[in-house]
């Protein structure tokens, strides 16, 4: 880290020399007064500064180059201890510095690089002993709803090539008339690690105006990262749509589960909008198609290492094939990252790591950064240090993007600080390639802080990317490198000892989500011991929205989840399963709850074989029996009655054994729900189990749960005055406690209003019907409950024939919904009704 520092204080002394003695001195004076008199010691900032001015002045006047040299050093030590006391200064003087003089501090600004970036951040310490978490909250789907989506990230880097490309795209994206109803659509063609995806962010940045309605950015090589196993092909084109959708108008109303329903629900969302829409990295014609918007003038741009000719001829696609750098485009890449001092200094030099490079990007990029960071290493001896490695230059120079990139990386690899080279061997171990500080900071076991300095140089090596929302990403290939580095380096046990500190990690996120979701909830695993040293980051009074960081973090946990199966962490996955299950309870991302609770069954089965305690293989007993009735909710949902049946049957068993009267309970009340379905006349009698069971047990809240599910299901069944009773006592419990549950109240209220149209209170079941569906558009709006409540309310007014005009509001509101839902079934059966009422 000394070293690193020092480069840096090199590297600034000198772009402060050349400011100083420049015009631009007195316009920058005072910021830099500023940023010395803060971290002032001995004379005064201002002091300082006049003396190097003038001290500056005499030489240069001189020509005394040892003078200017005694200066230059004084500015370096002074910098160095800036840098080593507050790590901060780095980024403050790279701003400052190319605010008021960018020709003479571009290269301390590049060395640099992106900074530290002030965005979303998830940071925390490795699991052990106390536990801090910060955890910012995602912007909400209402605040998203007014803002137009800017997503394509920035380059972050000067971009200097490309320009013919470039200004074909601009007029090809701004040739078209605002009404013309053709959506453009390129492709750009190229081999991993050419440019494509820089090439595609700049020119978004170039078409900003041109699109009114906003970019929406999709990474498909992070989604793949993303894709469950039971997704099946295309399970990443589905949750491309399903993002998109987050940031259209309408996000609110909720996404479809279904594939096809979230392709014309993309389709109708976007009729209107002019939108530009960048893919990254796709790999199948169906990425592309799914994802062409209807509103006339917008744009589609993708990237991609595969040639689609079918793209081309059904679609009209244009294919755009973006070669390697010449010589000219390596020249003016290496001026922007290394100076271009440096390069004229070196031009033979330059032009044979230009032409050992392949022209690609990816690798010019590495060579100017090991150039940046070892001041003593000169273009001519690294010229001739990859000329020497004949074998692998055979692959730099091919289209081998694995060999090509293993030549640029080695070496720079080898460059890195210890602290610096374990930090990226073990960053190649985790199961995704987007983190933030907090992760990378677990995965190495280190504090936050550390990581990110050392993060920072990472990024300045361009082995990792700041991406500009406090997070980073590691390039598909440079991942690979990093874990086969993991491989031969570390200890075996490493792959499995990050994995645990890592899912500790996520767990005791995710748990502490969970109960601030609900803190009145069954729970299995027993983690207070795990949390009492945690200070719960949604408990402060700018908290973040626990199911939010749920949602932005569903992919990575499920990830966790995967591998913490795979090497054999049993207990870790289990427990992180049932953590995870609130969110389903909230989003049903059915094949992602199915896959989530299969894999906490099998973990929490043989957690329980290899227990060594009585009270071991009880929890985990337990907990495969909550899992189990848990998961047979997607199973219902999925249309799977029968497996759904499997999942209850052996919950039943495994609960038994238990003893546990709460879970006991609730085992059976998922066995109601599951027989409302299949043999309502049997549902009853598990209601009544589970409220016989809550009840021995003292839990009012499951009671009253039962409660609710009985009344419903004697309603259903013509018992309506008992209903009545049951469902009233229902309401009263779960609204007047300790912890209201306001939706469940509301549903209940709803229950209530379609009992009292049974029992012919048709005053009394319109009053109570508005009611729950006032509520429930409260704290379940654009939900299928509120929905539900709608229809039961035309239901009842239809019935008794009184207000027409009142039918025909509340089929056209619950349409509403389940269109916006995606639930085009429901949605077309009301608009039937709709249609039948106006014949």
């Amino acid at each position: 880290m000394e070293a690193e520092l020092g480069a840096l204080a090199v590297s600034g002394a000198t772009a402060l020399v050349g400011l100083i003695v420049s015009e631009a001195f007195e316009r920058a004076k005072s910021g830099l007064t500023r940023f010395f008199g803060r971290r002032a010691s001995g004379a005064g900032a201002e002091e300082e500064l006049r003396s190097a001015h003038e001290e500056l002045g005499r030489a240069r006047e001189a020509g005394d180059a040892d003078a200017e040299a005694g200066v230059q050093a004084r500015l370096r030590r002074r910098l160095e201890d800036v840098f080593q006391e507050d790590s901060g200064a780095v980024e403050e003087l790279a701003r400052l510095l190319s605010e008021v003089a960018p020709d003479t501090s571009r290269g301390f600004v590049n060395l640099v690089g992106g900074g530290v970036n002030h965005g979303l951040m998830l940071q925390g310490s490795p699991v052990h002993g106390d536990i801090h978490f910060h955890v910012p909250s995602p912007p909400s789907p209402a605040a998203s709803r007014s803002v137009r989506p800017n997503q394509v990230p920035v380059v972050m880097v000067p971009f200097s090539n490309r320009n013919a490309e470039l200004a074909e795209l601009d007029a090809r994206l701004g040739g078209r008339a605002a009404d013309d109803p053709r959506v453009s659509l390129d492709v750009l063609v190229g081999v991993p690690g050419v440019g494509k995806t820089a090439m595609a962010w700049r020119c978004a940045e170039r078409a900003e105006g041109r699109f009114p309605d906003g970019h929406l950015y999709v990474d498909f090589a992070a989604l793949r990262d993303q894709a469950t196993p039971s997704a099946g092909p295309g399970g990443d084109v589905s949750e491309a749509l399903a993002m998109c959708l987050r940031s259209l108008p309408g996000a609110e109303l909720g996404i479809p589960d279904a594939f096809a329903e979230r392709v014309n629900l993309f389709r109708t969302r976007t009729a209107g909008l002019r939108i530009l829409l960048v893919l990254d990295d796709v790999n199948e014609p169906s990425q592309v198609r799914a994802l062409i918007p209807n509103g006339p003038g917008s744009a589609v741009l993708a990237t991609s290492q595969r040639r689609f000719g079918e793209l081309a001829a059904q679609n009209g696609a244009r294919l755009i094939s973006v070669k390697p750098l010449d010589a000219h485009g390596g020249l003016e890449l290496l001026k922007d990252r290394c100076g271009a001092e440096a390069v004229g200094a070196e031009r033979e030099a330059a032009l044979r790591l230009v032409e050992l490079c392949g022209g690609l990007p990816v690798a010019l990029q590495v060579v100017a950064a090991r150039l940046v960071l070892d001041d003593s290493l000169t273009m001519a001896e690294l010229a001739a240090e990859l000329d020497d490695e004949a074998g692998r230059l055979a692959g730099l120079a091919m289209d081998g993007e694995e060999s090509s990139v293993s030549v640029a990386l080695g070496p720079t690899y080898r460059l890195l600080p210890p602290d610096t080279a374990r930090l990226y061997r073990l960053l190649g171990l985790l199961p995704f390639h987007t983190f933030d500080a907090g992760v990378a900071a677990v995965a190495a076991d280190l504090d936050t802080r550390s990581t990110k300095r050392l993060l920072r140089v990472l990024v300045q090596a361009s082995l990792v990317e700041a991406m500009g929302d406090g997070r980073y990403r590691m390039h598909d290939l440079v991942r690979l490198h990093a874990r086969e580095l993991a491989a031969e380096e570390e200890p075996q046990t490493a792959p499995a000892a990050l994995t645990e500190r890592v899912g500790t990690h996520y767990l005791v996120l995710t748990a502490l989500a969970d109960r601030a979701l609900r803190e009145e909830r069954l729970r299995i695993a027993g983690l207070a011991d795990l949390l009492r040293g945690a200070e719960n980051p949604f408990a402060a009074a700018d908290a973040p929205q626990p199911l939010e960081w749920l949602h932005a973090e569903r992919s990575a946990i499920l990830a966790v989840l995967r591998e913490a199966v795979r090497h054999e962490r049993y207990a870790l996955a289990w427990r992180l399963a049932e953590a995870f299950s609130v969110f389903f309870l909230y989003h049903r991302y059915l094949r992602a709850w199915t896959e989530a609770m299969e894999l906490g069954i099998e973990a929490a089965a043989a957690a329980a074989a290899r227990a060594e305690t009585a009270g071991e293989i009880e929890e985990a007993t337990a907990g495969e029996a909550r899992l189990r009735a848990l998961l047979s909710r997607p199973l219902l949902d999925l249309g799977e009655r029968d497996r759904a049946g499997e999942q209850l049957e052996r919950a039943v068993a495994l609960a038994e054994t238990t003893g546990r009267l709460v879970l006991r309970a609730s085992v059976q009340e998922f066995l109601g729900r599951y027989l409302d379905l299949v043999d309502p006349s049997q549902a009853p009698g598990a209601y009544r189990r589970s409220l016989e069971l809550n009840e021995r047990a003292g839990d009012t809240r499951g009671a009253a749960l039962a409660t609710f599910f009985l009344g419903c299901a004697l309603d259903a069944q013509g018992e309506h005055a008992g209903a009545m009773v049951l469902l009233l006592r229902a309401q009263h419990e779960l609204a007047d406690r300790a912890e209201p549950d306001r939706r469940m109240a509301a549903r209940v209220r709803a229950a209530i209003g379609v009992a009292h149209g049974h029992l012919g209170d048709t005053a009394r079941a319109v009053r109570e019907l508005r009611e729950a569906c006032r509520e429930l558009a409260e704290v379940a709006a654009g939900m299928h409950y509120e929905a539900e409540a709608w229809e039961q309310l035309a239901d009842v007014v239809e019935r008794a024939g009184t207000d027409e005009e009142l039918v025909r509001q509340c089929l056209s509101r619950a349409a509403d919904i389940y269109e916006a839902r995606g639930s085009l079934g429901p949605a077309q059966a009301l608009r039937r009704r709709l249609d039948g009422r106006d014949g």
